[in-house]
């Protein structure tokens, strides 16, 4: 695939479950420079009901921000955006009317994220953000709905953890009303540490040399530190227990007035303050300092890199095949030959956008990673693999539709996992699996001989394909293939001839 030319002006729009953070950056020899930043605390976790439905009250706070937002991008002319939902659009209900409307109001789409991948992003914002000091790195970013822990190395993170513990959620589950004592104080860090405790041996095996906090929690304790004559900049666990025991005895968070705590962080500071005290008295941290970079910094050097050499995703495709023994010269065959047949038929169904080939050429490097795991059934294996593996790189859209792609592409042909897809990839989707089914077929017999020249003519919901004259009669074994195709292909309503 061509490599893309670099956007000068990029943005990463970060819809927390506390606050809407926005990053414009340009981009100038070789390098990023941050041109405007914009936050705003939405508390969107907040309207979060115990049955997943958001309130009309958040859903109208969000709108509000990203409408203003979506004029800031517009005015500044931003080439290339990508908007990232966490813990709270992982957690919600129904959402995809307010999804619609949220896109309106930006003009661009959101990705809803993993936990895993939203780690990775936070630990690459840090690394790219920080001196590129030696040794390990614990990296801990307290959100409004989640807890994510990354043990890294220089760029490259080792261990990745997201936890469901997050300020606004444990703000509104232990201290809703504002009222803060120690017995409740207590109950939120045992919930903390019952979070924590299967990841505890784990990371302490690992080990690290500094700890680094990304989140707005450690920021307030790390101004209330400096304001409080904190000389060397860091927060531990003593500065910690006494923060706590002030607002133990202030009693209500209208009455836990502290310099360096911003008057829009009080609101959640009890909840995140005790999910902090628990994680540093757990895994025994000596000190932690405060960083600027994180999860909108790293999706601005993400989105970089898709227009590189160096896309996270394809990182992540190349290890899938490794992990599982594909056959790299057949799925690159496939590959070959799925997108040659793209190209012919990319204006008649619509196919034009950048996903549509990146998603084709990555479904058919992965096509037999089920194989793996057994021969019957392979595409279920690997569909399912695809669905529910962690893959750094890729948004929670684009994985659901790799795994749709394998899923599909060979014996009787199921589009029910396809329904599921956002618009219009449901759509889009079900024509990528019939050029991708093609290319199997074409390539059953794993030979290296080349293909000849296959000429395509597309309608809707129909292609033709012409071969040269008698190769079709020369290779009966292909012939018999297509046509079994065609019945599988006819079942759902789509009309395949050939010549």
């Amino acid at each position: 695939m061509a490599r893309q030319k670099i956007p000068e002006v990029i943005a990463a729009v970060d819809l927390g479950s506390n606050s809407f953070h926005m990053v414009v950056a340009r981009h100038t020899h070789g390098q990023l420079t941050i041109i405007d930043r914009l936050r705003e605390p939405v508390r969107l976790a907040a309207g979060l009901d115990d049955t997943g439905r958001l309130s009309r009250e958040a859903m109208d706070r969000a709108l509000s921000c990203l409408e203003r937002f979506g004029q800031r991008l517009r005015d500044i002319q931003a080439e290339s955006v990508r908007v990232v939902g966490t813990n709270t659009f992982r957690q919600a209900r129904r959402k995809g009317a307010f999804l619609d409307r949220a896109h309106a109001a930006l003009g661009h789409p959101i990705e809803i994220i993993s936990g895993i991948e939203e780690a990775r992003l936070i630990y690459m914002g840090v690394a790219h953000s920080s001196p590129n000091d030696p040794g390990r790195r614990l990296v801990i970013d307290i959100g409004g709905g989640s807890t994510e822990l990354i043990i890294g190395e220089g760029f490259q993170a080792r261990e990745l953890e997201s936890l469901r513990i997050g300020c606004v959620a444990m703000t509104k589950q232990f201290f809703d009303d504002g009222e803060i004592t120690e017995k409740r104080m207590k109950k939120a860090r045992t919930a903390v540490r019952v979070e924590l405790q299967p990841i505890l041996e784990r990371y302490k095996a690992v080990g690290w040399d500094q700890a680094l906090g990304s989140s707005g929690t450690i920021r307030s304790v790390n101004d209330i530190a400096h304001e409080r004559g904190n000389a060397d900049q860091s927060v531990n666990l003593q500065l910690l227990e006494e923060i706590s025991e002030l607002a133990i005895r202030a009693g209500h968070v209208s009455r836990f007035k502290l310099h360096g705590l911003e008057e829009d962080r009080m609101p959640v500071f009890a909840g995140g303050l005790a999910i902090l005290t628990e994680i540093v008295a757990a895994l025994d941290i000596r000190s932690i300092r405060a960083v600027e970079g994180a999860l909108r910094d790293g999706l601005l050097y993400d989105l970089l890199g898709r227009h590189t050499d160096e896309d996270a995703r394809v990182r992540t495709v190349r290890a899938m095949q490794a992990r599982y023994y594909v056959d790299i010269a057949q799925a690159s065959r496939v590959e070959s030959t799925a997108l040659s047949l793209l190209a012919q038929v990319r204006n008649a169904w619509l196919l034009n956008d950048t996903m549509a080939e990146q998603a084709l050429s990555w479904a058919a490097k992965l096509h037999e990673i089920g194989l793996d795991i057994s021969h019957a059934h392979y595409h279920k294996h690997g569909g399912y693999l695809l669905e529910n593996s962690d893959m750094p790189g890729f948004p929670r859209e684009e994985q659901t539709l790799l795994a749709a792609l394998v899923n599909a592409h060979r014996r009787k042909l199921n589009l029910e996992s396809v329904q599921d897809l956002v618009p219009p990839w449901h759509i889009k989707a079900e024509l990528l699996i019939v050029l991708l089914r093609l290319a199997v077929v074409l390539h059953r017999g794993r030979s290296a001989n080349a293909l000849p020249n296959i000429k395509l003519q597309a309608r809707t919901r129909a292609l033709e394909m012409e071969f040269p004259s008698r190769w079709l009669e020369d290779h009966p074994l292909t012939l018999a293939d297509l046509e079994q195709e065609a019945e599988f292909l006819k079942a759902v309503g789509f009309k395949l001839k050939f010549e």
